[in-house]
């Protein structure tokens, strides 16, 4: 039996019911997801962390586990980890009886980017609408900055409105599994 074997799901490469994931596949998945996170914008190290840690079933993984999976230099790591943590994407969280670190993700890391990033939405507003009025809204300038900060009151406004949805349906959810679970009829794992 490998000492990977032995792990059995320490860094999440096993399921609950000790039945064992494509390695290949999920390398590839993560590989990929993070090559489209890239992609978008996020630092490429970064982004293979994070879909590391998304495809991990406890959600968590130290370091040295990062570092092996990724191929990787610790140091790349804690580049990573830094970034992720400054962004509400994940913590940081110290195993029991031991000084090693281990990342995990937050519940829900979409929502609280998302949440994070309307502080820096309303930082642009301000200085925006402070910048229309520099510059004059009759001039060219000025109009298109003012059209810039209607831009961000409206994706505030909306951005507020999705999320309260969706931490509705989020709660609908739950509510109903845990229905199902006091009836024997549960639907299985959820997202969160």
């Amino acid at each position: 039996m490998s000492s990977e074997d032995q792990r059995g799901g320490a860094n999440g490469n096993g399921s609950a019911d000790g039945a064992r994931r494509d390695e290949e596949a999920v390398t590839r998945f993560v590989e990929r997801f993070a090559a489209d996170m890239t992609e978008a914008g996020m630092q490429r190290t970064a982004s293979r962390v994070f879909a590391a840690l998304l495809s991990s079933d406890d959600a968590s993984m130290t370091s040295a586990e990062l570092s092996e999976q990724l191929q990787i230099s610790p140091a790349a790591v804690s580049g990573a980890v830094r970034y992720l943590t400054q962004v509400s994407m994940i913590g940081r969280e110290r195993d029991p009886g031991s000084r090693r670190d281990r990342y995990r993700l937050h519940t829900q890391p979409w929502y609280a980017t998302l949440t994070q990033r309307e502080n820096v939405l309303s930082r642009w507003e301000s200085t925006l609408r402070e910048g229309a009025e520099t510059l004059g809204r009759d001039t060219p300038a000025g109009a298109r900055v003012a059209e810039t900060v209607e831009f961000f009151e409206f994706l505030q406004q909306e951005l507020f409105a999705l999320l309260d949805r969706w931490k509705d349906r989020q709660e609908t959810r739950r509510a109903a599994e845990a229905r199902g679970a006091g009836t024997g009829m549960g639907t299985g794992a959820g997202t969160g």
